[in-house]
């Protein structure tokens, strides 16, 4: 018998006929004797219609209140879920995040966990019980109702999990599992049955959408086997676990795990800075104070006293961005700020890399065979990251991925 955490989001539970299949699907879970609490989204397009509503009375809807109302969602299908549940001679109670109570702190639409009491769904799972939870939501020390923003459910199952020290937490979507890229991009692209924690982290930063990377950071830190899984169609779909799960066999075998790009970038430079201590500061400095985020940078030392300095960041960021920077170029009396938003960044992620050499020539061969022109480079222990003409992402992907053979 194991103790699994099950989370199903909008999709899977978006009307009465799907909240039915889940509850078939947790039914035999339970048949098979295993212990399982499900965490559960709102149905999908639930949050989107409660958020109009709060506009039509607020343009901006005070956070506090916004919590209060969104919460309503995920209390809807956990009520509906037990019913189904009961339905089947099935045992089950649910709970929202007050009631676990799941601790948060007070930053009202991107609250963090700070503790899970979970003695009163351990009580329940001895019951014979089925314990359905709310996710996405939990309370402050001070019994305000407070959401985790995006990903929420995500990362309360893995939080439940880890408090309750399952054996597995689950992941329900609507794919069945990680992929060495995007399917709609290389349609050879293979579910992976087995990936690293920080292989999924720096896929899911880099633009993989399947999971958030909160909860692979949770699942990370306390060791919680994840695992993705369709809710749609049946199959192992892929676990995330530690590197030291893998088999070495199984650890040789894959130079790269999967290719991720990014669409939503674009490249800011500023030309002609003089070189300096203290300018790199004197550029950032204003970007961070905007609370914009910036990705990668390249600094080039000119032999005129001068710097050129590159960097990248979120499409939607960088007219704002560009407003800064020509600011910031006046005050050091650069010579031009340039801005190009049709680029992407395509990044190659795999614990391979750490004991073997040639990737990134291949790498860079194989764009070059191509003729894709690379305009940003970028490293880490198991990633690459490219930045090249947007163009060309199609083209990329797939000539990448079949000189990896990650068809195969």
């Amino acid at each position: 018998m194991a103790l699994i955490v099950q989370k199903y989001g909008g999709t899977s539970v978006g009307n009465v006929e799907r909240i039915q299949n889940v509850a078939k699907k947790v039914a035999q879970f339970v048949d098979d004797g295993h212990q399982v609490v499900v965490v559960l989204s709102a149905m999908s397009g639930e949050t989107n219609r409660l958020t109009m509503m709060a506009k039509e009375m607020q343009p901006r809807p005070c956070k506090r209140e916004m919590d209060v109302l969104l919460t309503t969602g995920e209390q809807v299908t956990i009520a509906l879920l037990s019913m189904a549940l009961q339905q089947k001679d099935c045992p089950a109670v649910s709970y929202t995040g007050w009631q676990v109570p799941i601790v948060t702190d007070d930053a009202y639409s991107k609250a963090r966990i700070e503790k899970i009491d979970g003695k009163k769904i351990l009580e329940q799972l001895v019951l014979g019980k089925v314990v359905v939870v709310a996710g996405f939501q939990g309370i402050t020390i001070d019994g305000d109702i407070t959401t985790l923003g995006r990903g929420g459910s995500d990362t309360t199952a893995v939080a439940i999990a880890a408090a309750l020290n399952a054996d597995e937490c689950q992941i329900y979507t609507d794919v069945d599992g990680v992929y060495t890229t995007d399917p709609r991009v290389v349609p050879e692209a293979k579910r992976l049955d087995k990936i690293t924690y920080d292989e999924m982290l720096e896929l899911a930063s880099l633009g993989a959408k399947v999971l958030q990377i909160r909860s692979v950071e949770f699942a990370s830190k306390y060791k919680v086997p994840l695992r993705v899984l369709s809710s749609l169609k049946d199959g192992g779909g892929t676990l995330i676990t530690s590197e030291e799960n893998f088999k070495d066999t199984e650890m040789e075998q894959p130079l790269i795990s999967g290719i991720a790009f990014s669409r939503d970038e674009a490249k800011l430079m500023i030309l002609g800075v003089p070189d300096k201590p203290g300018v790199a500061y004197q550029i950032l400095g204003p970007i961070a104070d905007a609370n914009i985020e910036i990705d990668m940078i390249i600094q080039n030392q000119g032999r005129d006293g001068t710097t050129d300095f590159t960097f990248t960041l979120s499409r939607l960021d960088a007219e704002s961005a560009l407003e800064i920077m020509q600011e910031t170029a006046s005050h050091l009396g650069a010579r031009e700020v340039t801005m190009d938003d049709s680029i992407v960044k395509i990044s190659m992620v795999g614990v391979g890399m750490k004991s073997h050499a040639g990737i990134a020539s291949t790498m860079f061969k194989t764009l070059a065979d191509n003729e894709i022109n690379i305009q940003m480079i970028g490293t880490t222990e198991i990633k690459i990251s490219v930045v090249i003409d947007e163009a060309y992402l199609e083209i990329a992907v797939q000539s990448l991925h079949e000189a990896f053979d990650l068809d195969k």
